[in-house]
C-alpha cells in the first residue's frame, strides 16, 4: 500500500522538526517527509490539511486483560480502542491469568495480537515466578519470546535479596527491570494519606511507600548498575528523589499516569469509585510536581495506565472498588491539554507520547529501534494524523475499550484522531463528521 498523506503539519519531536508537508510511505515504511520520491504513485490519498501529523503513540503502561480476565477487556476491544486513541504501539505488564512467566504464553499472547493487524504489543515478562516474589523467571527465554523487561506489576517485591539478585541478573545481560515503588506494608490502603482519607475514614497509603520504595531500588542500582523504569511515579518527593538520582548518573527513567497528572485526593468527592486508581490519586502539590517534572524531562514518559474494569467491581462502596480506569482513547487529549494549560507546549507533549517512551524501550525494540516515535525517511510507517482544534466530550458508552469506566467521563477534551497508520496500513480511521 502507497499512501500520500497530504498537506498536514508534521511534528517530529525527535528532530525538531515542525512544518506543513506531505509524507509518502510505502512498504510499510516512510519514503518522504516533504520530498516526495520521484515517480511515486499512491493508492491512497489522505487530506490532512488542518491537522497533525505526529508518529504514532507509544504507551507503556496498558493492562490487555487477556489472557484470564476476558470479561473486563478482549484483545480485539482494547487493541481497537488504542488505535482510535492513536496508540500504535502498548507495553502490557505481566499480571494476566496465567501471569506471563513462560515463553509459550508470551508467544501465544503476541501471536494473538498479530492477527488484529492492530496496534504492536511489547510483553514484559514476569520478574518472579507467578510474581511470587520467590524465584526468579527465565529472562532469556523470555526475551527470546519478544519481552522487552521484566516486571512485578503491581505486586511489591518484599524480599530485598530477591529484587538485587533480578536487578544483578538482569544487568549482567542487558535487560531493563521496570518497578512500581511502593513498599509492601506502606501500600495497603485505598487513597493517599491525608486530610481527606482521614474525613472519609480510608485506608491511607502515604509518600514514605513510595520513597522508601525508590530508596532500596536506588541502592540497588548503585550496587548492581542495573537500569530500571520507574512506573506511575505518583508524588513531589518521588520526582525530587528521580531527579537526583538521574543528576548521579543512574542508568533510570520514569512515567506518569495520565490520572496523576490532572486529578488530585479532592476529586474523590463522595466516595466517587471511578477515582479509585492505583497509584492514589495524591494532593495538588504532588500534582503540580508531576507536571513539572514531566515538562522539565524529569519524567520521561506519560502513560495511560489503561486498566479495564469491570462495571460489576466498580459499583461497590469506594475500600472494596477494584482500582482502575481506561484511558488509551483519552491519551492523546489529557497530553494535549497538559501541553496547552502547562506552557510546555505541544511539541513536549507529543515527544512524551512518542520519541521520550521509545527511548525507554530502547534495544528491545529490535529492528524497530532506529525509527520508532519518529517520522524518518526509512523508518517504520506508523503514524498519528489528529486535528488538534477538534474538541470531544468523553462519554463512556462511546468508548470502543470494554471497560468503560474514567474518571473523565463529561470532560471536554482537545484533539480527535482521524487516522492511524501501523506500519503503512490505515489501522483507524474517524467516521466522516456530519
Amino acid at each position: 500500500m502507497k499512501i500520500l498523506i497530504q498537506g498536514g503539519r508534521v511534528i517530529d519531536p525527535a528532530r525538531n522538526f515542525d512544518r506543513v508537508c506531505d509524507v509518502a510511505l510505502a512498504a510499510g515504511r516512510v519514503i518522504g517527509v516533504g520530498q516526495m520520491p520521484e515517480g511515486f504513485a499512491p493508492n491512497r490519498t489522505i487530506d490532512a490539511r488542518g491537522c497533525v501529523v505526529a508518529p504514532g503513540l507509544i504507551d507503556l503502561a496498558v493492562r490487555l486483560r487477556e489472557p484470564g480476565h476476558e470479561h473486563e477487556g478482549m484483545l480485539e476491544s482494547e487493541m481497537a480502542a488504542a488505535v482510535a486513541g492513536g496508540v500504535t504501539s502498548v507495553v502490557c505488564p505481566p499480571d494476566t491469568d496465567p501471569v506471563l512467566d513462560e515463553p509459550g504464553l508470551v508467544d501465544m499472547l503476541k501471536s494473538r495480537a498479530e492477527k488484529l493487524h492492530q496496534a504492536r504489543v511489547f510483553p514484559l515478562g514476569a520478574l518472579t515466578r507467578g510474581l511470587a516474589g520467590e524465584v526468579l523467571t527465565e529472562m532469556a527465554e523470555l526475551t527470546e519470546s519478544g519481552c522487552v523487561g521484566f516486571s512485578q506489576a503491581e505486586v511489591p517485591l518484599q524480599n530485598t535479596q530477591v529484587l538485587q539478585r533480578a536487578m544483578q541478573y538482569a544487568s549482567t545481560f542487558g535487560y531493563s527491570v521496570w518497578l512500581r515503588p511502593q513498599e509492601y506494608h506502606l501500600g495497603k490502603g485505598v487513597a493517599a494519606s491525608g486530610p481527606l482519607a482521614t474525613r472519609l475514614g480510608l485506608a491511607g497509603i502515604p509518600v514514605a511507600a513510595e520513597t522508601i520504595a525508590l530508596h532500596v531500588i536506588f541502592e540497588l542500582m548503585r550496587a548492581t548498575d542495573a537500569r530500571v523504569h520507574l512506573c506511575r511515579i505518583s508524588s513531589a518527593a518521588g520526582v525530587a528523589l528521580v531527579r537526583q538520582a538521574k543528576q548521579e548518573g543512574l542508568k533510570v527513567s520514569c512515567d506518569v499516569s495520565i490520572n496523576s497528572l490532572h486529578l488530585t485526593d479532592v476529586d474523590i468527592g463522595y466516595f466517587d469509585s471511578r477515582m479509585r486508581l492505583s497509584p492514589p490519586l495524591r494532593q495538588q502539590r504532588d500534582r503540580d510536581a508531576l507536571r513539572a517534572g514531566l515538562a522539565d524531562g524529569t519524567i520521561d514518559a506519560l502513560v495511560s495506565d489503561h486498566t479495564p474494569v469491570d462495571e460489576d467491581a466498580k459499583v461497590l462502596p469506594f475500600a472494596e472498588a477494584e482500582p482502575g480506569a481506561t484511558g488509551l482513547e483519552l491519551l492523546l487529549g489529557l497530553a494535549l491539554k497538559w501541553g496547552k494549560d502547562s506552557g510546555a507546549g505541544l511539541a513536549r507533549a507529543l515527544a512524551v507520547l512518542t520519541n521520550e517512551p521509545a527511548r525507554v524501550l530502547g534495544g528491545a525494540l529490535g529492528t524497530l529501534q532506529a525509527s520508532a516515535g519518529q517520522l524518518l525517511d526509512g523508518g517504520v510507517a506508523d503514524v498519528c494524523i489528529f486535528d488538534p482544534d477538534a474538541a470531544w466530550t468523553v462519554r463512556p458508552a462511546a468508548l470502543r475499550s470494554q471497560g468503560r469506566n474514567t474518571p473523565f467521563a463529561g470532560h471536554e477534551l482537545p484533539g480527535q484522531v482521524r487516522f492511524t497508520i501501523v506500519g503503512g496500513q490505515v489501522a483507524y480511521e474517524a467516521a466522516p463528521a456530519r
